[in-house]
């Protein structure tokens, strides 16, 4: 099929895409790596009548510290380049494990780190990872300048965020790793490249004597976002990370946390299954990983 008329603009600079997208929020759509919304434009299940291509911002292509510790992305940064950047190996290694997993490289290489936060699609790996990592969200718009907005308070449900029309996601801020934690990524899809039938994204904080003094369990596919697993991540904290332990945090993730839907790849159950597996699997790696840590 063939999309529906539109305006295309290819502006050099943030201050102009700003512009134009400020002469009709509404009917404005921003194209960047265009893996979500140009099979949706061509089925017409997306309409824009004007179409704001941002493959030209260099601006917004970087990887960047900062002085604490932590990492700055740019919303156009691609994925390939996240996937292989040093920076983020060393300060954001769950983000480096995860990337592997989002679809195929050819994807990762046109695909940008931003668009697919901005997108919010519950199945998609980097939604997350930012709700597991912290992030803070940096977005500009031409009337309402620049504001900060933190991950929890960003996506809202099924393809919807906190962005306002006419504004532009522009950066993800990082926090610094916490010391002695470890972090861990797993999914499972019925081909690798495929969405995921269930993931699961967690990173774990111990103490020196092994106690679990902070954890977060992000899930994917079992709602109408990404999902915090407080229940799960709850049972974790202020004990050892026995096996018991686990398995019961595994269950709460199940039971407590989601309300996944059914589809024709997986009943509901079976996606709650799942969610005891990988939570199990993600825990326990991510508890292995800040105990080496903590002995290095």
């Amino acid at each position: 099929m063939k999309p529906a008329p539109f305006r295309y603009h290819a502006p050099e600079t943030l201050e102009e895409a700003l512009d134009i997208l400020a002469e009709d929020p509404w009917e404005a759509k921003i194209l960047a790596g265009g893996q979500s919304l140009i099979p949706a434009m061509n089925f017409r299940l997306a309409q824009p009548t004007i179409l704001v291509d941002l493959n030209r911002l260099a601006e917004l292509a970087y990887v960047e510290a900062t002085d604490d510790g932590g990492l700055r992305i740019g919303a156009m940064t691609r994925q390939a380049v996240v996937e292989r950047d040093a920076l983020v190996a060393e300060r954001a290694p769950l983000l480096r494990e995860t990337m592997p997993h989002i679809a195929h490289p050819q994807i990762r290489n046109r695909g940008t780190f931003g668009g697919s936060i901005a997108h919010a699609d519950p199945a998609g790996e980097l939604p997350t990872v930012a709700l597991v990592l912290d992030a803070t969200l940096c977005a500009r718009s031409r009337d309402g300048g620049e504001r900060t907005i933190a991950v929890g308070d960003f996506f809202f449900g099924l393809l919807t965020t906190a962005l306002e029309p006419g504004e532009v996601l522009t950066e993800v801020i990082l926090p610094a790793p916490t010391p002695r934690t470890g972090w861990a990524f797993d999914e499972m899809a019925r081909r690798h490249g495929d969405y995921a039938l269930v993931g699961v994204a967690a990173a774990v904080t111990l103490a020196g004597d092994g106690r679990c003094t902070d954890a977060r369990i992000g899930l994917l596919s079992v709602g109408e976002g990404p999902v915090l697993a407080e229940a799960a991540a709850g049972a974790l904290i202020g004990e050892e990370l026995s096996e018991a332990l686990v398995i019961e945090a595994a269950e709460l993730a199940a039971e407590a946390d989601i309300d996944p839907p059914a589809d024709l790849h997986a009943s509901a159950e079976f996606r709650r299954h799942l969610v005891r597996v990988l939570v199990r699997r993600v825990v326990h790696r991510a508890g292995d990983r800040a105990l080496a840590g903590a002995s290095g």
